[in-house]
């Protein structure tokens, strides 16, 4: 009988020991998903001033668009949460948009080298953004599926691990941007 409780315990003891190890494992993941998209939001956050200066010098009354692309962008840059990152990041999209769009009523400026080469590198950006959110929604999505599924649930609320945020566009941000003079 002694031999029948040492082994359940042994077990018990193995699984809560590989469930918390799969936790660390995956929240690592995430952690990383999360860092490498973070390389690219800084490496869009860089782009920005250019792309809006080179813009100003041709469409120099759309004052208000370029203060918005500027305040996104500060506010994206500054965020310390992923909740914040998020909303930083839906907002910076948006006016992004919205500086293309003011950008397509002047074709001086669609024709000028610069422009050009920065809206091919930000757009290059904006894919390797696309997939490094694609990957890290994948691992979140693993983590709560983990944190979530019993028995994993218990060892999960045991050990503090909760579920994670995902990377989502605000509903706002689905619309297509209109700009009109």
């Amino acid at each position: 009988m002694p031999y029948i409780i040492i082994g359940l315990l042994l077990v018990i003891g193995l699984y809560v020991m590989g469930a918390y190890n799969g936790f660390v494992k995956l929240r690592n993941m995430k952690d990383e998903a999360f860092a490498t998209m973070d390389v690219y939001l800084k490496k869009r956050y860089d782009l920005i001033p250019n792309l809006v200066e080179t813009v100003k010098g041709y469409a120099s009354h759309e004052k208000e668009t370029f203060e918005k692309v500027v305040a996104a962008r500060n506010m994206a840059a500054s965020a310390t949460s992923v909740e914040d990152k998020i909303a930083g990041e839906n907002a910076l999209t948006g006016t992004l948009r919205t500086l293309f769009a003011v950008a397509e009523n002047y074709p001086d400026l669609k024709a000028n080298q610069n422009f050009m080469d920065l809206q091919n590198q930000l757009a290059t950006l904006e894919g390797e953004i696309a997939q490094s959110r694609k990957y890290y929604n994948g691992v979140v999505k693993e983590y709560n599926t983990k944190t979530e599924l019993f028995p994993s649930s218990i060892i999960a609320s045991l050990f503090g691990f909760k579920r994670a945020t995902y990377f989502e566009v605000e509903e706002g941000e689905r619309n297509n941007v209109k700009v009109s003079f």
